[in-house]
């Protein structure tokens, strides 16, 4: 069989019961015992959301999304910094009303089914265990947190007030990546040997983030270091993935700070080595890269696939003669965007279980992120042991 027609078949399995789980999961979004029953005639009743802070500047693109998601409704905006509140309502102009100090003012009047969190990293932990106390599920922006002691205690909490916890990664939604995924999944790679991750771009200072997301990306207690975590966490979330949460034996790491009359706080450059007893994937995270890059090569035994950007891969199989490039099938809803994964997860049409932005898949990234983030401080191999669940 031609390396066409292979890739054809694992990319068209991403198929049709995607669209009938959509249909469920709107038919389904709302609770009617919470929020009363919905007039069949008048559609689905939108899931309820409230964002939390504003100061990561991947929250613009959710409201520059959001008037195409007739399926979510903004309830309210946790903001209490008043400036920078002030900041955003005006930019998408926004009600005022929206807007609330603090979660436990906000909740209680606007009763969210899900928080959408944009604070710093460092911020997390705080924001799910406030959340959890109140029964309410949480999707945060990458990484899950600054810490593996971080990670557990939101674990813990969710397990306690069963709630869902999600990260959402932009290269959880590129096509590219499951290809590649289910190539190696049905066994046209052969057994992993190798993946070696590019991500990052010029640096955030010279792509001009905004100030409120700058300063905290470049502070290690609100971002846990720099390049490392803050482009090394793609890369540990995609191999984690591949190996099915298979805790590595052993992390390395080692960081550059390139540019410290920019950076003096944090590395912006990190490579991270991670062996696992039959393979090993080789992280490269920089605010250094000459253009933005998220890209992942997964090499097998028979096998190859690289990805080159968000939906397309260079593969070669098998008794192949030549490389190909080819273009993956597009993601289907629900799993083809992160608000229609989280209504999903809410309603119970999709288990968040081993996926990228899965808890049991973070928590294991963390543990890597913080064994990597030791590495650099004392320039030793660290080993590890699989989490006790």
């Amino acid at each position: 069989m031609s390396g066409t027609m292979k890739i054809n078949l694992f990319a068209g399995r991403i198929g049709s019961w995607r669209t009938v789980a959509l249909s469920v999961v709107l038919l389904m979004c709302r609770p009617a015992s919470m929020y009363g029953a919905q007039d069949a005639q008048a559609g689905p009743a939108p899931l309820r959301v409230a964002i939390v802070g504003v100061e990561h500047g991947h929250v613009e693109a959710f409201l520059r999304a959001l008037p195409q998601h007739k399926d979510v409704t903004l309830v309210a905006i946790v903001e209490g910094d008043q400036a920078l509140a002030k900041k955003y309502e005006d930019r998408f102009n926004l009600s005022p009303s929206l807007f609330y100090p603090s979660l436990e003012a906000m909740i209680p009047a606007q009763h969210p089914q899900a928080l959408l969190v944009y604070t710093s990293v460092g911020a997390h932990r705080k924001v799910i265990e406030t959340a959890a106390n109140y029964g309410i599920s949480v999707m945060v922006e990458k990484p899950l947190t600054i810490s593996l002691d971080d990670a557990l205690a939101i674990r813990k909490a969710a397990r306690e007030h069963h709630i869902h916890v999600m990260v959402n990664y932009e290269t959880t939604w590129y096509a590219s990546n499951r290809a590649a995924y289910d190539a190696a999944g049905q066994g046209q790679l052969g057994a992993i040997r190798r993946v070696v991750a590019h991500d990052g771009h010029q640096g955030p200072m010279e792509i001009h983030t905004p100030p409120e997301f700058l300063r905290w990306l470049t502070d290690p207690a609100q971002n846990g270091a720099g390049a490392l975590y803050d482009f090394g966490c793609y890369g540990v979330d995609l191999m984690t993935w591949l190996m099915r949460g298979e805790t590595p034996l052993t992390v390395t790491a080692v960081t550059n700070h390139d540019k410290p009359e920019i950076y003096p706080r944090v590395d912006d450059d990190a490579t991270i080595v991670l062996a696992y007893p039959r393979a090993q994937a080789v992280i490269q995270a920089s605010w250094n890269w000459p253009f933005n890059r998220k890209d992942m090569e997964v090499y097998g035994a028979t096998g190859y696939a690289i990805t080159v950007g968000a939906d397309q891969v260079r593969v070669r199989f098998q008794n192949d003669a030549a490389e190909q490039l080819i273009t993956a099938a597009p993601l289907s809803a629900p799993e083809d965007n992160s608000l229609d994964y989280l209504a999903a997860v809410l309603n119970g049409q999709i288990e968040s279980k081993g996926d990228l932005g899965a808890l049991d898949t973070n928590v294991v990234v963390m543990q890597i992120l913080d064994a990597a983030r030791e590495s650099v401080r004392t320039g030793k191999t660290v080993r590890l042991a699989k989490l006790p669940e």
